[in-house]
Parts: structure tokens; sequence; C-alpha cells
């Protein structure tokens, strides 16, 4: 067991992935001899060369669009996207490309590329730097859509990401990069990359989060558990396919659902989750599914962005009017 941050976590398990198969390779703006804007390439163009971790120009489009191709000749491109808000340029490339390949050739030809992400706010970040894109391609069918929201996730979900036939968007939320630290066994067999985990049991109501707001939920269920009331958190860990049964369990035994994420409100993920609980919940639901998220605006300059995202005292507020049903 050692020790990291969620960035270290991420970078041992892309070092890891590439010293087991010769043909991942990292490539990205500035992820080479700067080791990319939040260290997470850190050291791997020392280890590996400049033929597996390569610095591109500043161009989206371009950097996907090669990792295409390289995906199509048998290797198994890591992209990265340096901000969230800068993967529009690319986002014909994945749309258009990335997406449908698999389908557009009846099964014949695999896309085995990762795009890496750093996603969400609370680093006080200018314009385009703090964006949670994720419902855009979750909505996009032939993506693999995934986010970690701790160190040991972080470490195998990439691997595992890598070693996927599929195409995969992996959300990695930036606040959490040095701020949170935790235990990763690297020998340890993890849960598959689909499949949601049960952060922490409870009786009385239902979060459900992922990525940054995972550690909000916890915050907020430890504050609850002082006022008496269980909250049971979970992360889906994978957001497309969502693995819903565990919050469907959790739901008919508690009857009351809040759904907690960065990005606006208006067709975000919390809308899905609260459609398909409803469809296979209805009976059991003590109270309408509540949602905790951005607000239906552009994100915010960084001096009110503490407004924008969701805290503590909003995600508490939901819970007191779940139970005021």
């Amino acid at each position: 067991m050692t020790t990291m941050t969620l960035a270290k976590a991420l970078n041992s398990g892309l070092r890891r992935a590439m010293e087991d198969d010769e043909k991942v390779l990292v490539m990205g703006e500035d992820v080479g001899t700067l080791g990319g804007v939040f260290r997470i390439t850190d050291g791997l163009l020392k280890d590996f060369g400049d033929d597996r971790v390569i610095d591109t120009p500043l161009a989206e489009s371009g950097i996907v669009g090669t990792a295409v191709g390289l995906a199509l000749r048998g290797y198994r491109p890591v992209v990265e996207i340096q901000f969230d808000g800068f993967v529009y340029p690319a986002y014909d490339q994945i749309v258009s490309q990335v997406a449908r390949f698999h389908f557009r050739t009846q099964g014949k030809v695999r896309m085995p590329m990762v795009i890496r992400i750093p996603f969400g706010g609370g680093i006080g970040a200018v314009e385009h730097h703090s964006e949670s894109p994720e419902a855009q391609f979750v909505h996009t069918p032939g993506l693999k859509v995934v986010t970690c929201s701790n160190p040991a996730d972080a470490y195998a979900m990439i691997q595992q990401a890598i070693r996927a036939d599929d195409p995969v968007i992996f959300l990695e939320p930036k606040r959490l990069y040095h701020s949170t630290k935790g235990e990763v066994d690297e020998s340890a067999t993890p849960p598959p990359l689909w499949q949601s985990r049960v952060v922490q049991a409870g009786t009385d109501a239902t979060l459900v989060a992922y990525g940054p707001t995972v550690s909000t939920c916890l915050d907020a269920a430890a504050v609850a558990a002082d006022e008496g009331r269980s909250l049971e958190v979970i992360d889906p860990r994978t957001l497309s396919p969502l693995d819903l049964s565990p919050v469907f369990d959790s739901v008919r035994r508690t009857g009351r659902l809040v759904v907690v994420h960065e990005a606006h409100l208006t067709l975000g993920m919390g809308a899905e989750i609260a459609a398909r609980v409803t469809e296979e919940c209805f009976h059991s639901l003590e109270a309408p599914v509540l949602r905790v998220t951005g607000y239906d605006t552009p994100y915010p300059s960084a001096r009110i962005e503490e407004f924008y995202v969701p805290d503590l005292d909003r995600v508490l507020d939901a819970v007191d009017r779940t139970f005021g049903f």
C-alpha cells in the first residue's frame, strides 16, 4: 500500500500501462518536457522517450485526429486535453470519427484510445478552464465515459481504460489532483471499470455523485450523521454505460434520492439518473428525486465560482427538502 495524491496515482497508472504494452503512447500539449500542466505525465518522457511521449502543437482537432490514425494502426494512444474548455475544437473528431468507427465498420475495426480531460472547477481558473462537459459525451453513442474520485480508482481505472478496445473519455477532477490523498494497493485486483461503487452505506436517503462531488457528499453524510440521519453515498464511476443497479437497490431501501454534480442542471447526468430511478423505483420513492448542480449559465469567473459549485450547504439543504415530503 502506498499513499498517493490523485495526480501521482494517475502518473503511476500511466507508467504501469506503458511498461506493460509498448503500443501505449501519450500525446498532448506539453505532456513531455513539461510533464503536463498538472504534472500528470511528469517523468514519462525521460523513461519512455519522445516517440512514446509526444509534445503536440496547440491544435486539439489535430491531436485527436492523429490519435485516430494511430489507433487504426494498432497503437493505444492516450490523448491529454489540457483543460476541459479546450476540448471543443476536437469535438468534431470525437463525435464524427472516434465514436463511430466501430459501428461504421460493422465491428471489424476497434478504436482503442483514451482521451483524458481535466474537468470541473474549484481551482480559481479563468474562462474555458473550468467546464463540466460530461453529458455531451455521454449523449454520444460509441463512447465510454468514466471519472475517478480517489487515488485508488485513478490508478486502476486509467489502466483499465487503456486496455479497453473502445474509445474512453477519461474525466479527471482537477481540483482533487493534489488535494486528495489515499492508499493505493498496486497489487490489488480492481473492480470492473463499468461498475458503480457504494462509497458509504446508509439507510435514510441516497446520494449519488461522481468525480469532484463525491467528497462533498461524504462531508454532507458526516454532518447528517451528527443530526441522526444515515446517508448512503454511491459513486457511479462510469457515466456511460451507467451501472445503476446499486442505486436502484439503495433507493428501494431509503425511498429518497439526491443527485449531485457540478455540470449545469438542464439535461445533465442528474436528469438521466432521475428518469431511470423513477422508471425502476417509482413505488419505492417517498419524495421526488432532487438534483444539486451548477446553474444554467456559462461557468462563472473565479471570484464567484464558490456560488456556482455545489457545496456542503446546498447538499444538506436538498437532504432536508427530501425529508420534507
